[in-house]
């Protein structure tokens, strides 16, 4: 780890961290309250969670950090696989000395998320899952197709916007595979023993309408896939079902999604925010 002059639970912290081949851009507001380490979306970057961050304030000990290859900072990888991104969670918290966390995921985020507190009961102090981990057979050879045009049609302006982190330093072929990736995750089969096998508090909170990329009612059937997922596991509940869309609940919605990391960290450690460093 590089710049770290202070101490896990002290000061803010901003600098590297190195994790197998590539070292990711790391924020970590220090302070005794809960940790919340907040997972981004497919090709966003850390900067998605200020609002959210805002609402919840200076009681809570807030870490974010930059995939592989996103945002400024994030250096560039031989390996974009979701394993490497559940392994990359592990990194940033032994990095920063916490043992114990409530774990936050938006979109290709929640499934980092629900992946993770599936393996790591004992050092989870809940999850929240904003629109992602939801389950569904929505990817067939006509999507895979579909997903690798779209980013073919994206290729000639992405190395035009690499420079100001509004995109990944990664080519279209391996944005449109990780998305592909993401689909085969997204099935029934593959992500319900996933959310079955999580025995902490967990929360969905769920936006209405499209996303980039998808058509008509695509999403809601997508998110009506939550109510078996809620009905098998009591762990569940969906905190919320919010106006914004997909791309916008971060930005329109961060109250709600405030809301259900209060819930959760009160079921997670039964104290009020601010109690549990996790360290």
């Amino acid at each position: 780890m590089t710049k770290n002059s202070k101490s896990s639970t002290g000061s803010q912290w901003t600098g590297m961290v190195p994790v197998d081949d590539t070292a990711l851009a790391v924020t970590d507001t220090g302070g005794p309250g809960t940790p919340v380490i907040y997972l981004n979306g497919q090709f966003a970057t850390q900067g998605y969670w200020g609002r959210v961050i805002a609402e919840l304030g200076t009681g809570w000990r807030h870490i974010t950090f930059d995939e592989r290859a996103r945002g400024r900072k994030s250096k560039r990888s031989a390996d974009y696989s979701f394993e490497a991104a559940v392994r990359d969670v592990d990194a940033v918290l032994a990095a920063r000395g916490v043992e114990r966390a409530l774990v936050v995921g938006w979109s290709y985020g929640a499934f980092v998320a629900s992946h993770w507190a599936s393996r790591n009961p004992d050092r989870t102090l809940g999850v929240v899952m904003v629109e992602g981990a939801q389950p569904h057979d929505w990817l067939d050879d006509a999507m895979e197709q579909r997903i690798r045009k779209t980013f073919r049609r994206m290729s000639w302006f992405l190395p035009l916007l690499r420079p100001t982190g509004l995109t990944p330093r990664m080519n279209a072929e391996q944005m449109a595979e990780s998305n592909i990736e993401l689909g085969r995750l997204a099935r029934e089969s593959a992500l319900g023993p996933v959310l079955d096998n999580i025995t902490v508090p967990a929360r969905y909170v769920v936006a209405s309408g499209t996303s980039i990329g998808s058509k008509g009612d695509e999403q809601e059937v997508i998110r009506a896939s939550l109510d078996a997922v809620v009905a098998r596991n009591a762990n569940f509940e969906i905190s919320a079902k919010v106006a914004s869309n997909h791309d916008a609940i971060l930005k329109k919605d961060a109250p709600a999604v405030a809301d259900a990391v209060r819930d959760v960290a009160a079921l997670g450690h039964g104290g009020a925010e601010g109690s549990d460093s996790g360290a």
